[in-house]
């Protein structure tokens, strides 16, 4: 089989767009991947002073930081970028406000999909999440019930559009059904999350000190630290536990200033860590001193790459009974202790029930790590792949019948026009 040349449109790394860190781990797969001949990276910007480290595999990787969050013109620019590469298929690894929280860049870079397959080249879209299994409301997108309609009713046509790619792929198997029966397409693939990295079984006995509960992520909209932060009080107040909360990550792009505001309110709350931007050589680090991983959720907008970090160093997690979130973990073989979202004493009941439990605590540590090991982002890499080669394929046949149409075509004229000059003889 040929080498492909495969683009893949992204955030990445130390770009702090949402979906960087997925791209980081599926270019680590993808670079050492016999089938492909070159991957070019089409990324946004960076902002001054900051630049790419990226060390190659034995695939050459080119790297075209070529649009901007909220830009009319990213779609322009990357579809500029997409014909430089001439690459054999595109990945996009987007969901909704990957390009913009403004409507019109949004909407642009939506269509760049499809303009994409129109100009030639294949295109793949990751979407992680659908506008279907969004609540608009706790996601921090819109609270008026007028809006919402109108945002459903955009959000229904941009994923028409979207749909107008060679492939759209999700990772959770009930988006599929949704996308299939709402959309009536067949063009909607299953690919799972997959987990970053799955190093060797973690040792599940805690270290010394304070037991750290950590959440990790973007918080502000439906990612609520004030439930979790009040919930280890009420446990230290329960217990003589030694707890230390750590909140590792940033601020949602919809909630600026939100983190700052609960580090005021919260001031004097003991052992509270706010760690910011975790970039990535620290990740290792931050989950492998916590005892357990907390989700303050209010909602789900799609898979959760922290569960899959989670389970992949082996950490027992503390999970909201909602949606989509709880589809996975049954799907994918991970577990937890539950509580009901934004509950204070119920989430507090959850991390008691770990942190006083120390085997039940490792019983769920060792399901989440096996949950995790069953699909490394190496196989999701390689199931891509198979998808590339048989849309490939498609393309070849479809081009050998328009040649050979075209041929006959060519044939028929030129036998019509030796019967006219024969009967004219």
């Amino acid at each position: 089989m040929k080498k492909l040349k495969l683009a893949i449109v992204s955030p990445y790394p130390p770009s702090k767009g949402t979906l960087n860190e997925y791209a980081y781990h599926l270019v680590e797969q993808f670079k050492y991947k016999s089938e492909l001949a070159e991957l070019t990276l089409i990324t946004d910007k960076l902002p001054e002073g900051t630049s790419f480290d990226i060390v190659e595999g034995s695939v050459p990787i080119k790297v075209k930081p070529v649009w901007s969050f909220n830009s009319i013109k990213s779609s322009y620019q990357i579809l500029k970028a997409i014909r430089q590469s001439q690459a054999d298929i595109v990945l996009f690894n987007i969901h909704f406000l990957s390009f913009g929280d403004n409507k019109i860049p949004a909407a642009l870079g939506l269509m760049t999909p499809m303009l994409s397959r129109l100009l030639g080249f294949p295109s793949v879209v990751l979407l992680h999440n659908i506008v279907e299994s969004v609540d608009l409301s706790s996601a921090g997108i819109t609270k008026n019930p007028l809006l919402s309609r109108i945002f459903q009713l955009f959000g229904t046509l941009l994923t028409s559009i979207l749909l107008s790619s060679n492939l759209l792929a999700v990772t959770i198997s009930k988006y599929v059904k949704i996308l299939e029966d709402k959309y009536k397409t067949r063009k909607v693939a299953l690919i799972p999350h997959g987990s970053f990295e799955v190093p060797e079984e973690p040792d599940f006995d805690l270290p010394a000190g304070p037991k750290k509960i950590m959440a990790f992520g973007k918080f502000g909209t439906y990612k609520k630290v004030e439930v979790l932060i009040e919930a280890v009080e009420k446990v230290r107040n329960r217990t003589d536990e030694n707890i230390e909360i750590v909140i590792a990550g940033t601020d949602s792009p919809n909630s600026n200033g939100y983190l700052e505001t609960m580090q005021k309110k919260y001031v004097n709350v003991p052992q509270l860590t706010f760690t910011g931007y975790v970039e990535e050589e620290d990740v290792p680090r931050i989950f492998g001193e916590s005892t357990a991983v907390v989700f303050p959720y209010t909602s789900t907008t799609g898979s959760s790459g922290v569960l899959h970090q989670a389970g992949s160093y082996g950490k027992a997690c503390i999970l909201p009974n909602i949606g989509d979130l709880k589809t996975l973990i049954e799907e994918e073989g991970y577990a937890g202790a539950y509580f009901e979202p934004d509950k204070v004493d119920s989430l507090a009941d959850a991390i008691q029930s770990l942190l006083l439990n120390d085997e039940k605590r490792k019983a769920v540590a060792r399901q989440n790590f096996a949950a995790a090991a069953a699909l490394p982002m190496t196989d999701i890499a390689d199931w891509y792949l198979l998808h590339f080669d048989h849309l490939l394929q498609y393309k070849s046949r479809n081009q050998e019948r328009k040649a050979g149409f075209l041929s006959r075509l060519k044939e028929s004229k030129m036998n019509k026009t030796l019967i006219t000059k024969a009967q004219r003889a």
